[in-house]
């Protein structure tokens, strides 16, 4: 890691960098329960702040191996505005994990979690949905990031950041044919 993403990681992750050790296990069917006691926690605490809220990430893709680490999309009106959200969700028993520009993200004390909140608009949001609607639809791709993401587990971490580092270039191509896919193209993995 260069020294550049090293000093940004330090200014953004709320208690430092963690070592990681990265487990890929395969797909579980008690995922999608899981997101939604999740997500009623979240909608109980934030009511009508919620603007949307998903369930993202790996483990919202049926037959796709994953960390056990529900990935959840939440969309408020002012990521800036942290008072409208930060105190009712640390309420509701989430801690806040990472705090960079349009981007909070929050996970549970077990680490079992991660709920990433942006403001309404931001084009990640878009990358999210696509990314797991392509997924969902596209064995090749699937068979493709598992492979990527198996092999990677098996390397030994200073941070998860790393990892989802190390990843950026496979996500980036799924990506693109997810956004073609999106535009209604008939995109070829290659």
């Amino acid at each position: 890691m260069d020294d550049d993403r090293s000093a940004y990681l330090d200014s953004v992750l709320i208690g430092g960098r963690e070592p990681a050790s990265i487990v890929v296990v395969d797909y579980d069917d008690a995922w999608p329960d899981r997101f939604e006691v999740l997500a009623d926690r979240v909608r109980q605490a934030l009511g009508r702040g919620v603007r949307r809220l998903e369930h993202i990430g790996s483990t919202s893709v049926p037959g796709l191996a994953a960390k056990p680490i529900i990935d959840m999309l939440l969309v408020v009106d002012d990521v800036q505005d942290e008072a409208a959200f930060v105190p009712a969700l640390k309420g509701a028993g989430f801690e806040l994990r990472v705090r960079e520009p349009g981007h909070r993200m929050f996970r549970t004390p077990e680490r079992d979690m991660h709920l990433h909140v942006y403001a309404v608009g931001r084009p990640e949001t878009s990358d999210y949905l696509d990314l797991r609607d392509w997924l969902r639809v596209s064995s090749e791709d699937r068979t493709l990031y598992e492979s990527v993401k198996r092999r990677l587990a098996q390397q030994q971490w200073a941070d998860m950041n790393d990892y989802a580092d190390a990843k950026t270039d496979v996500v980036l191509d799924i990506l693109n044919r997810a956004r073609l896919w999106r535009a209604g193209a008939r995109p070829t993995v290659v």
